[in-house]
């Protein structure tokens, strides 16, 4: 593409969402996020750092009352969301700031759900790209990014989130004493492989155990032996039907 973008097919080519040739570009994660939030029509929902607006846009897919808005610091991507929002035929409002500084208007709402997909990665190379490299790297703590959505919760609103397995125990730290009734979905790339990731919800002001869900394997096949894709049932309704995410 000439101005440096490029279509990516979301939900089986139901979604057409423009992302950076070279900069960061989300795929099957925020598609998970999106499928994992239990949103319902007319619910106000929340997506800290929304980069080109594929998770928000997968979730306006799959709930169409529901009343979007989505924060990125990045103004290039958060125009990029807007753009694809509208394209898509899906209202959303996206701001672009900071999530430890809000927008005025952002910092006087109250939402029923806050999704995340937080950067990933701790240390190592940032990519020379600067929108890549803000996006995967952590610069802002986890801890941050919960203690910001949390805030922009109602009372009894839920979190949902998506991170690296190996990340789990920060996740359950940060919600300690201000957010229960803690579900986790492992995802493993295959049966009898350990979860690289993990969705965790959560409820704030909520009390009750946490719940260990059973994992969600994303291929069929025990490994890859044919070049052609082999996504399990369950991945295939949620990342080429749009399907929500159920039993969590």
């Amino acid at each position: 593409m000439t101005d440096g973008t490029r279509v990516d097919g979301f939900l089986g080519g139901r979604l057409q969402i423009r992302q950076p040739v070279d900069g960061y570009r989300a795929g099957a994660d925020a598609v998970m996020l999106a499928a994992a939030c239990p949103a319902r029509p007319g619910q106000k929902v929340l997506e800290l750092g929304c980069g080109a607006g594929v998770a928000l846009i997968c979730l306006g897919w799959r709930v169409r009352e529901a009343r979007l808005a989505g924060l990125e610091l990045q103004p290039t991507y958060a125009e990029l969301a807007r753009q694809n929002a509208a394209a898509n035929g899906i209202e959303a409002q996206i701001h672009t700031g900071d999530l430890g500084e809000m927008p005025a208007d952002l910092r006087g709402a109250s939402f029923d759900h806050v999704i995340a997909n937080p950067p990933y990665f701790l240390g190592g190379t940032v990519a020379l790209q600067s929108g890549r490299g803000i996006s995967r790297h952590e610069d802002t703590v986890l801890g941050a990014w919960i203690h910001a959505g949390l805030r922009r919760l109602k009372p009894g609103g839920e979190i949902t989130l998506i991170q690296r397995a190996d990340r789990l125990d920060d996740l359950i730290a940060a919600l300690h004493g201000r957010a229960g009734a803690i579900r986790i979905l492992p995802i493993a790339a295959r049966q009898g492989r350990e979860a690289g990731r993990v969705i965790v919800l959560a409820r704030k002001g909520a009390r009750s155990p946490l719940r260990l869900c059973a994992p969600f394997i994303m291929h069929a096949k025990l490994s890859h032996s044919v070049d052609a894709e082999d996504l399990s049932p369950d991945a295939s309704r949620v990342l080429r039907d749009g399907d929500g995410i159920a039993g969590i």
